[in-house]
């Protein structure tokens, strides 16, 4: 019994401490019966779990910039040790040392994550490694990493990148740290997530964690797409000057970063309508509408009561949740923008079907493997067209593209005018112009043609329509070698893959909205299409605006002086050169450039120097053929020479790499000769 009475009590005192414990940890305070050094524990026990880390307990091994990394320790002083390593593995010594070592050993190999770098670390954060016989080595402690995420410790590098990846399949990549001193991280009260706020065009977007991974994010968003979205602007903005207002669609909002550029800097001239199929990009895209201070026009949704509007707003976009294919069969638009995640030819019969007469498609394909013949069985599945890795394998996906796109207008009775076609690392993008009509279509649909390639030697030619096979070629590798050397590929466009005139314009577009990023690459496609060396820029501020005029407004001039009465005198203010210019350029613009290119580097002859590659482009001028350099390759030459001819033109200016002996006797040789 006195046993019993004992009990009670403590029974009773040990309930109500739990009772206690409990109360204290659902209101977050912690209890009064812990102790600190209990309540450290339970700290570290914590910390010991794969939890996101704060700022305040970040290691310091982890920073952002060199720079952070050596205000660990003030190096204007004397003798100083290393924060990172043990005072037994680096002894203090003075600036300069320190400053290399942590350079060369804690920098040079760290681990970058969400733009913080892991540098690796030497201080006893781990236990001792141990011995082979399985005892401890004392005072041996092993180099490491912190995670970033959940601040464990790992040796190897190639093992800390397969744990983020972990962490990335398992969305664990949201952390409470800044990930930048440049990025602004704002926290909504409505969602209470972390965004990062992004600006480009002057347009501000706001970002969830992981927008730059499509399977984990729904709001994707890839910085490497932003000459694409500028191109795709300049499209846009050629043709809001020709006719206003537009309707304009961007399928596949995602931030609505692309809609909202347009609604910002083309303003009146353009009716945007973003729709996404996701509840999460939807409410994004209008919050980015409210970031840009736009107003949100909802359609046929109901409106809510919306709060006091501080600035009038600078335009109105409509932001609707539906899928793509139903949008553009319920509604006719003017401009279609098409950028899935992947391929866009689930899209394209849709697409055609309500768009204007002489509007506009433009159509981003990213899935490069099998565009760029990575994966032939998958582009025969999608495109309908059988390709095989070759010198030209950017222009032959660009080609497919438009043979897809060409397809799809012309089983809706609509023809196309390719605008653009451009091919670039991650990406191609086709910009085309609808052409309404049986007649249009059938034009478009006779310039589908299958493509001989020679495996050998890599000559092509496009067969016409009812040509036989054998002897299509002009190499004579299915002469000389035994067995079949030719390939049919195809079918694809054989047509001209860009407008000039359009270029003019668009460069144009380019120029006014301040888009230096993309004017090089348009004044590229602009020599392509023309298939000339002339080149509209040259380095320096001033040359830069005075060639801009000179290449740019050649098309302007003519038209100002046509619409433009003349003076009294009745005669023209161009002087006779810039007229020969005007004439020169007009009739190359008559001609569609040759398909297809040369890589220099691809047919040079072993043993011999060839020359530099602008060299080598007037030579084949001065020979008397069109040609121009490519966007496709930077070692490319877009030229209407044969295989044959670029190869003689070629090995006629290619100098022998001579050889010691040779060398040793050619100044005797020469002197001989002048003697």
């Amino acid at each position: 019994m006195a046993d019993t009475e004992l009990n009670d009590p403590d029974a009773v005192q040990l309930h109500q401490e739990v009772v206690e414990r409990e109360q204290a940890d659902s209101e977050g305070v912690p209890s009064t019966d812990e102790t600190p050094e209990k309540a450290a524990k339970d700290e570290s026990a914590a910390d010991s779990d794969a939890k996101p880390s704060t700022t305040t307990d970040r290691h310091i091994s982890i920073q952002t910039k060199l720079e952070d990394l050596e205000m660990l320790v003030d190096l204007n002083g004397g003798r100083k040790s290393c924060p990172l390593c043990p005072e037994e593995k680096f002894k203090a010594c003075y600036n300069h040392k320190l400053r290399r070592h942590l350079h060369n050993l804690h920098w040079k190999v760290y681990v970058e994550f969400e733009g913080q770098k892991m540098c690796i670390c030497h201080l006893p954060c781990r236990n001792p490694k141990p011995s082979l016989s399985g005892d401890q080595v004392s005072g041996r402690h092993v180099a490491h990493y912190h995670c970033v995420v959940c601040s464990v410790t790992i040796a190897r590098k190639t093992d800390m990148v397969s744990h983020l990846k972990r962490h990335i399949n398992k969305g664990e990549t949201k952390s409470s740290y800044s990930s930048g001193s440049d990025v602004l991280l704002e926290e909504p009260a409505s969602s209470g997530q972390v965004y990062e706020i992004m600006k480009e065009l002057d347009t501000n977007v706001q970002l969830l964690p992981m927008y730059n991974t499509p399977q984990k994010s729904e709001t994707y968003f890839n910085r490497k797409m932003k000459s694409n979205r500028q191109l795709v602007f300049c499209s846009l903005a050629v043709l809001a000057k020709e006719r206003s207002p537009l309707e304009c669609l961007d399928a596949f909002g995602a931030t609505g970063i692309t809609g909202l550029q347009w609604a910002k800097h083309l303003h009146n001239g353009v009716k945007v309508t973003i729709t996404d199929i996701s509840e999460t990009c939807v409410k994004m895209i209008k919050e980015n509408c409210e970031l840009n201070q736009m107003q949100v026009d909802r359609g046929s949704e109901v409106e809510e009561p919306a709060g006091e509007v501080k600035d009038e707003p600078i335009a109105t976009v409509e932001v609707v949740k539906m899928d793509a294919n139903v949008m553009m069969h319920l509604r006719p638009f003017d401009y279609i923008h098409l950028d899935p995640f992947g391929t866009a030819v689930n899209y394209l019969d849709a697409a055609f079907r309500n768009v204007r007469n002489m509007g506009i498609v433009s159509v981003t394909s990213t899935d490069t493997g099998s565009l760029f013949a990575k994966s032939p069985n998958v582009t025969l599945r999608h495109y309908g067209t059988h390709i095989v890795r070759t010198e030209y394998y950017k222009e032959l996906a660009a080609r497919t593209v438009v043979a897809t796109v060409a397809r799809a207008a012309a089983r809706c009775n609509k023809g196309i005018e390719v605008l653009l076609a451009v091919a670039l690392e991650h990406f191609v993008l086709v910009v085309v112009q609808v052409l309404r009509g049986p007649t249009q279509a059938d034009e478009s649909a006779k310039k589908l043609r299958k493509l001989v390639h020679c495996q050998w030697c890599e000559e092509r030619i496009f067969l016409k329509h009812g040509n036989m096979v054998d002897g299509t070629l002009p190499c004579n590798c299915h002469g000389s070698l035994p067995g079949k050397t030719a390939v049919q590929l195809g079918p694809l466009w054989s047509g001209s893959l860009f407008n000039t005139g359009f270029l003019r314009k668009m460069l144009l577009a380019a120029v006014q909205h301040s888009m230096e990023d993309i004017q090089p690459l348009v004044k590229t496609l602009l020599c392509e299409s023309e298939c000339t060396t002339l080149k509209p820029v040259i380095h320096g501020a001033s040359a830069f605006t005075n060639q801009v005029e000179c290449g740019v407004i050649i098309k302007t001039l003519q038209s100002d002086e046509e619409s433009c009465p003349a003076d009294s005198s009745g005669k023209r203010k161009t002087g006779e050169e810039s007229g020969n210019t005007v004439k020169k350029l007009k009739s190359d613009a008559s001609l569609e450039h040759p398909p297809f290119y040369y890589s220099i580097h691809r047919h040079s002859m072993r043993g011999m120097n060839m020359p530099k590659l602008n060299k080598f482009l007037q030579y084949l001028t001065e020979a008397g053929f069109r040609v121009s350099r490519t966007h496709f390759d930077p070692t490319g030459v877009r030229t209407d020479a044969t295989l044959e001819q670029f190869k003689s033109v070629l090995s006629k200016y290619s100098i022998p790499a001579c050889p010691s002996k040779v060398c040793a006797t050619q100044p005797s040789v020469s002197q001989d000769a002048t003697m």
